[in-house]
């Protein structure tokens, strides 16, 4: 690994000019004497300010990094932060194209030696794959975090062909975070102007989402899937069993063509120096040994050890919240892996799930719809309400499927595969399976996932819609795991119509048919290698710096899912926010809060309603701004419908308030 540098520097600001004039903000840190020992440059390219919103998590890497000989930028997205311009949605061209050119001029800085790598979680693991494949000659390597290949299967807006309940929440998070004002102490007088082309321009991007409801151009800009071979400098991919983008290592370490390496741990979305569920590592370190490899031409031995490494959880009761995950560190050479065997199991008409066939017969079902209450969050984040709860009464709202009792331990790597023949009465609909591992009291703990809707049995580009009562041959793909069942514990696969609010219902009530003699679920059955004994522990994380911060008012964070005992109304409620902190150093006040409702009754799909408040703000001495965001969305057999609000502040005057009510048909979602 690099010598580590007894000192470096930070520069909180400066800008990076584009060769359309447009300027976008950046923090630098570096080691002190980089100008004349100019070294690599890492760079993370993100829309959620540098200087504030990510400074807790920035404290804990970049000057780790620098300290170790790089020089790490932190660059804000044009019309973000304090960067000049406007963004009007997610990895447009124009974000790729910008990322870039900034790589061409940060190369050229007498302080880089003109390697430059990139790294970034979520938005910034997205961009980096997408820029990798524009193949800027600057870029020689990346590291990317909980992203995604392919936009549409796997990102939080659609799965299965079935829009996700998490995309309202991302569009609202988004809404709020674009009212957000540049920083005068950056960009001085500019800042009001700036502000009010984006309070002007940005727009309402939920409604831009749900007029893709297939996987069309829209969703295949960006997806690095549809030509992998672009992309052609080693990349890193990492994510966690409690992320919602854990699929993509897998396939990164499938189809990619250069060098690559994998790591799928206990975690959420969030760096594994950080993460959670425990245990967290020594990521930093593990990184450094990347860039060392990439930028610096050292033989850090990092691509002589396995292509993949996993956290092969052990069997855990159901919990609301997970502060540690116990199990044991795996590796495989490459991916798939010559230690899972795809195993059949058979779905037999009395419940049965066996290795060989048992009585078959039709069983018709339809799903209540307080099911999916206990489905958790698509995409954890660490905090208590993000797991799926206990999945008993879930489990009795479902047609399910056991195995008997495991007369060992069994060991699971890879993806489940759920054939079924199924007829149902609608021309639109959705499954949804579950694999749950049921412990000898009973208790039964989702470990994987899959839903589908029908109309795309054939495709997510063309979806057509069904015949009643005809018999359809379907495929449900569900998530990846590493998980073992323990001996004496039974699998258990649940089957639904409907899991509201992961997924956004099918527009009437479905009534389901299989037919289980031609019903199988694909198990990926992992043996043990060899090369598992040999495996290096990770080091524990280190304790990370913290940010100094004041806080003014505590935030709210809690959900609590209910049923109304009257109406029977379905009610998941939660709140999610910093509340109003002050960031000592820079003098700044931020307010961040946040509240969703996930509403349905029982009488049917269309009283399915998502709403989301928050409130937003930046202040410092005299100068305050505040906006406050509100995003509902409603269906009916025909149409989505978007209402949406925004008031913006600066100071006690209101200075733009606007509203959307927008109709989107649905295009057999």
């Amino acid at each position: 690994m690099g010598q580590e540098h007894a000192a470096i520097e930070e520069i909180e600001h400066f800008e990076i000019p584009l060769p359309d004039g447009c300027r976008l903000a950046a923090r630098i840190w570096r080691p002190v004497d980089a100008v004349d020992h100019p070294v690599p440059a890492i760079l993370e390219y993100l829309p959620y300010r540098k200087n504030d919103f990510t400074q807790a998590r920035d404290v804990t890497m970049q000057p780790h990094l620098a300290a170790h000989g790089y020089a790490v930028i932190r660059l804000d997205l044009r019309g973000t932060g304090d960067s000049e311009g406007l963004m009007r949605d997610e990895y447009l061209p124009q974000e790729l194209q910008d990322g870039a050119d900034a790589i061409a001029w940060i190369a050229a800085q007498d302080w880089c030696d003109g390697n430059v790598g990139m790294i970034g979680i979520s938005w910034g693991g997205f961009n980096g794959l997408q820029i990798a494949a524009l193949q800027p000659p600057a870029l020689k390597t990346i590291i990317t975090l909980c992203s995604t290949d392919d936009r549409y299967a796997d990102d939080i807006h659609y799965q299965g062909g079935c829009l996700l309940g998490a995309q309202p929440s991302w569009a609202s998070t988004m809404f709020a975070r674009n009212t957000l004002a540049p920083d005068p102490a950056n960009v001085g007088d500019r800042w009001e102007d700036m502000w009010r082309e984006r309070l002007e321009g940005s727009g309402l991007w939920l409604k831009n989402w749900l007029e893709h409801q297939t996987r069309d151009d829209f969703w295949k800009h960006g997806s690095v899937t549809e030509d992998i071979s672009k992309i052609r400098i080693p990349v890193y991919a990492v994510s966690g069993w409690a992320d919602g983008y854990y699929r993509t290592v897998f396939r990164l370490m499938e189809t990619l063509q250069g060098p690559r390496k994998g790591l799928v741990g206990p975690w959420a979305h969030l760096y594994p120096h950080i993460g959670k569920p425990g245990p967290a590592i020594d990521f930093l370190t593990e990184e450094l040994r990347w860039w060392d490899q990439w930028l610096k031409g050292i033989d850090t031995g990092i691509m002589e050890e396995p292509q993949l490494r996993l956290f092969l959880q052990d069997s855990a009761p159901p919990r609301d919240h997970y502060v540690e995950r116990s199990g044991r560190w795996v590796v495989e050479p490459s991916w798939p892996s010559p230690s899972v065997e795809r195993r059949d199991m058979f779905l037999g008409s009395a419940g049965s799930l066996r290795a060989d066939p048992a009585a078959t017969g039709d069983l018709t079902h339809q799903s209540p719809y307080w099911l999916g209450q206990a489905a958790g969050n698509w995409c954890g984040f660490g905090a208590p309400e993000d797991p799926a709860r206990e999945q008993r009464r879930e489990d009795e709202g479902s047609l399910c499927f056991d195995t008997e009792p495991m007369a060992e331990a069994l060991d699971l790597a890879g993806d489940p595969v759920l054939h079924l023949r199924v007829a149902v009465d609608r021309p639109v609909a959705q499954l949804a399976a579950r694999l749950c591992i049921v412990d000898g009291e009973g208790r039964s703990t989702r470990v994987s996932y899959g839903v589908l809707n029908l109309t795309h049995r054939d495709g997510h580009e063309d979806p057509q819609p069904l015949e009643p009562g005809r018999f359809y041959d379907v495929r449900i793909d569900m998530k990846h795991l590493a998980q073992q069942v323990a001996q004496g514990y039974r699998l258990r696969l649940a089957i639904s119509t409907q899991y509201w609010p992961m997924v956004w219902p099918s527009p009437e009530p479905v009534t389901a048919t299989l037919r289980t003699g031609d019903c199988k679920l694909v198990l990926p059955v992992r043996h043990g290698s060899p090369a598992d004994a040999d495996v290096a522990a990770f080091d524990p994380a280190p304790e990370p710096p913290e940010l100094e911060v004041e806080v003014l008012q505590p935030g709210e964070n809690w959900v609590r899912p209910g049923e109304d005992p009257e109406s029977g109304e379905c009610a998941i409620r939660s709140a999610q926010g910093k509340g109003v902190v002050r960031h000592v150093a820079a003098d700044l006040v931020i307010t961040d809060q946040t509240y969703e409702e996930f509403t349905i009754l029982p009488d049917g799909p269309n009283s399915a309603r998502a709403t989301i408040r928050s409130t937003i703000g930046l202040a410092r001495g005299d100068w305050r701004t505040r906006a406050e965001t509100w995003t509902e969305l409603t269906s009916d057999t025909e149409d989505f419908r978007v209402r949406a609000t925004m008031r913006v502040w600066n100071g006690d005057a209101l200075i733009a308030e606007k509203d959307w009510d927008e109709r989107i048909p649905r295009a057999f979602v």
